[in-house]
């Protein structure tokens, strides 16, 4: 605590709750929690705010450590684990450092519970929804006026995965996020997008498919199809990396014994 409030973090009751569950996770595997130190203090950039924005946990450190060296990378866990958050801080920086020229961020528009046609408002309106965590996370992390105009000219794009056929996307950092919620041809077509002097996260977590149950997701399958393909990365975070509400890990940690139960 004292390492973060000395770079000048703030220290949350979250950050508590994260550097408890390193410390129980380092004493577990016999590691020092000193070992821990840099990995939840290093800082990816900052926002417009001044606020460092860092890797928290060693899932996330894994995140940006995996990024440096593969153009692909797929991250995958549970919710609360920071795997969008993380994705859109590295896709920014590069931005920032001028080592793309945009960034676009994909998801599936998959109905959960909703349907489409009944929500109000024409296909952005009804689209918007879906893609609102990805406008969260860049709002604190560029100034809004930048962002606005980043958005109007394109250099930031937003979309549903749909959107992504037919296109090829050169010097870009690409983000497929909810991709739990691809299809194995969406994410085909996704994945064969991506052009020069690109880069490319695909989050997700395979335990939270809004597909209909005679549709396998294309993010469980793709692990077995480019598993041994070099450029290419597969993250998995657990429930150790989760830093929202304490009780996100509980929940997480019951429905995993529940399953474990069903099966």
């Amino acid at each position: 605590m004292i390492s973060i409030a000395k770079r000048g973090g703030t220290v949350t009751p979250g950050d508590i709750t994260t550097l408890l569950a390193l410390a129980n996770k380092a004493e577990g595997s016999g590691e020092k929690i000193s070992s821990f130190e840099q990995e939840s203090g290093d800082v990816i950039l900052h926002t417009h705010t001044g606020e460092p924005i860092g890797a928290k946990t060693p899932g996330q450190r894994a995140i940006v450590k995996a990024s440096e060296t593969n153009d692909i990378l797929f991250a995958i866990g549970p919710a609360g684990t920071g795997k969008t958050y993380t994705s859109v801080a590295l896709a920014v920086r590069a931005l920032k450092a001028r080592q793309v020229k945009k960034i676009i961020l994909a998801r599936p528009a998959v109905e959960a519970g909703e349907n489409l046609g009944f929500l109000p408002g024409d296909l952005k309106e009804k689209i918007d929804p879906y893609l609102r965590p990805l406008y969260d996370a860049l709002e604190e992390m560029i100034e809004y006026d930048k962002l606005e105009f980043q958005l109007a000219k394109n250099v930031i794009e937003i979309a549903p995965l749909a959107y992504m056929r037919g296109r090829t996307l050169n010097n870009a950092f690409v983000i497929l996020d909810e991709a739990q919620n691809a299809t194995n041809i969406q994410m085909k077509m996704f994945l064969t997008r991506i052009g020069f002097n690109s880069r490319a996260i695909i989050t997700g977590d395979v335990t939270q498919t809004d597909l209909p149950k005679k549709q396998e997701s294309g993010l469980i399958v793709i692990q077995k199809i480019l598993k041994d393909i070099d450029g290419i990365s597969f993250v998995y975070l657990d429930q150790n990396d989760v830093v929202r509400h304490k009780l996100v890990r509980d929940i997480i940690e019951a429905y995993d014994k529940y399953e474990e139960k069903r099966k």
